[in-house]
């Protein structure tokens, strides 16, 4: 793949990293030459100093043959900026932007560009380290919106289906785990003793959810 990435900061240069040992063809694009220093002596791919949204800087990165671009600078509008040109411009049809503001994110993910809204994605997780609860969160996206949590189940769900605890809760069952390997469950699968149930909830849905499937059933049949 040839990778476009506007900015050189901790994140552009652990990425563009990555990237590039994993035998991706990687350009980095910063306005401070003095940032590409992060990328160390052993980074194989290509620098070009300039402004990420300037349409040249952008073609002299490759940008129109990009597989993919990555606006990462330390500004949002920035960022933005970039990232809509790679997308509605050059054609990119693997655009990410990060976004301080969580609020913005939403709105260019309505735009149809996934972003990285890292102020509210760090507060989350750190929020609940600092303050545990009962909740085995194993996932949660970028926007701080959905997630996965283990969800243990009463004895009286055992023989159910699947779709009988997606139906009683109103949420869907992301996988399971039977006998320690993960497994994609079907409406159909039928609920086992030791199962690990792992369900796609929302701050406002967790509650219930976990409420409904450690109970018994009184609407079980």
């Amino acid at each position: 793949m040839h990778v476009v990435i506007m900015g050189c900061g901790r994140l552009g240069s652990t990425l563009a990293q990555k990237l590039d040992a994993q035998g991706h063809q990687v350009v980095v694009i910063d306005r401070d030459a003095e940032a590409f220093r992060r990328l160390g002596d052993g980074f194989g791919g290509v620098t070009v100093t300039g402004i990420g949204f300037d349409r040249d800087v952008l073609r002299t990165a490759g940008v129109e043959r990009a597989d993919a671009f990555a606006a990462v600078s330390s500004g949002d509008n920035s960022n933005i900026i970039s990232a809509r040109l790679a997308r509605e411009t050059f054609g990119v049809s693997r655009v990410v932007a990060r976004i301080y503001d969580s609020r913005r994110a939403q709105v260019y993910e309505r735009l149809g560009i996934p972003t990285i809204a890292t102020i509210r994605w760090a507060a989350d997780r750190m929020y609940r380290f600092l303050v545990p609860d009962q909740r085995v969160e194993v996932f949660r996206d970028p926007t701080s919106v959905i997630s996965i949590v283990e969800t243990p189940l009463h004895r009286d769900w055992i023989g159910r289906t699947v779709k009988a605890l997606e139906d009683r809760t109103g949420a869907r069952v992301a996988y399971l785990a039977r006998f320690g390997v993960g497994t994609l469950a079907q409406p159909s699968t039928v609920l086992q003793d030791g199962d690990q149930v792992y369900m796609l909830v929302t701050d406002e849905t967790v509650d219930q959810v976990l409420d409904i499937a450690q109970g018994a059933d009184k609407e079980g049949n």
